[in-house]
């Protein structure tokens, strides 16, 4: 069943064509053909969405797995996700679902309501909702909706995302999304046009709006051996976030493991994602984390004045250790972050 789409134009009053604005893509959508999304149609001129209200996952996750560290630390977030994405990683990790409307042109979900997904969430004794596993952008009117009931409700909204939103979504985003990880995949455009199909540019300037609006910001950086783990790479994106977010900004370089069509890829060495965690050290970055290897020790957050453990984390297993009021406990230095003890 299809919803009214939001943030779209009709080309003209002759021109039975749309453009669609809820991403950079920025879709020109010809009757009766889909957007780079698979999931948005032109139906006789009106732009519909085809996944509102169509979950095809809803778990209860630990908030650590989005990833976010400095969110609500050790709480519990409410996932859900529908079909679809606007880009085509040759890696993704969850290309069973993202990719499952152009892979095998279907739009599956089971039916749940805005109201209903907060409901469950509250019952579920989560402090937030996310939208996540694919990407929340393309099912923005569902999300929205979904966060609104959310806030009602007292519980917070996340994006895990692209960043390839327009700055239109982003202004309705404000206020009702608190927290948002944003994949930084590489820094160089070749890397985004020949394995995702989308662009950098986008994505830096979104980076500097989300922090603008006032909505918590991660990034995630996935290390693909062969594809984005070189020295100058990584150092240009941890320069980059240092030099345009700050020096707070958290930094989750994380581990590849062979997924979609790079099944023949094997995952990412351990002795790159640290090289990469000095290289964001070397860069100023206070918060860099190694991701997907349970047990490393740069999953944990130390302070980053007296190096005390705040934050003690194996896996999605995470105990506050020396934080209180936000604040380490051993020499007073604020830890930035959304609701930390």
């Amino acid at each position: 069943m299809s919803h009214a789409a939001i943030l779209w134009e009709r080309l003209g009053p002759d021109d039975p064509r749309v453009r669609c604005n809820l991403c950079s893509h920025r879709c020109v959508i010809p009757p009766g053909r889909l957007g780079a999304c698979c999931v948005r149609e032109n139906i006789d001129g009106e732009l519909v969405t085809l996944v509102y209200d169509r979950t095809i996952a809803q778990n209860v996750d630990p908030i650590e797995k989005k990833p976010l560290f400095h969110f609500q630390p050790g709480s519990k977030s409410f996932s859900i996700a529908t079909v679809g994405c606007n880009f085509r990683c040759a890696f993704c990790q969850n290309w069973e679902i993202s990719q499952l409307p152009r892979e095998r042109d279907a739009v599956p979900g089971q039916p749940a309501t805005p109201r209903q997904i907060a409901q469950a969430a509250r019952r579920a004794g989560c402090a937030s909702i996310a939208y996540t596993y694919t990407e929340p952008t393309i099912f923005a009117e569902y999300a929205l909706d979904c966060a609104r009931e959310a806030v009602g409700l007292g519980l917070k909204n996340v994006f895990v995302s692209n960043g390839y939103m327009t700055p239109e979504l982003l202004a309705l985003m404000a206020g009702l999304i608190h927290g948002i990880n944003v994949d930084l995949k590489a820094g160089v455009g070749d890397f985004y046009h020949k394995v995702s199909g989308a662009a950098l540019e986008p994505v830096l300037a979104n980076l500097k709006r989300i922090q603008a609006l006032g909505i918590w910001l991660e990034v995630t950086t996935l290390v693909i051996p062969g594809l984005n783990d070189g020295v100058e790479e990584l150092r240009w994106v941890a320069c980059y976030l240092f030099d345009t977010l700050g020096p707070d900004v958290p930094w989750h370089i994380s581990r590849f493991y062979p997924q979609y069509k790079m099944a023949d890829t094997p995952p990412t060495p351990t002795a790159t994602l640290e090289r990469a965690w000095h290289i964001g050290q070397d860069a100023g970055l206070r918060y860099v984390y190694v991701g997907n290897v349970p047990g490393h020790d740069a999953e944990s957050t130390r302070c980053p004045h007296c190096g005390e453990v705040v934050i003690e984390r194996y896996g999605y297993q995470t105990r506050v250790r020396a934080l209180r009021g936000g604040k380490c406990v051993r020499c007073g230095t604020l830890i930035p972050g959304v609701e930390m003890p």
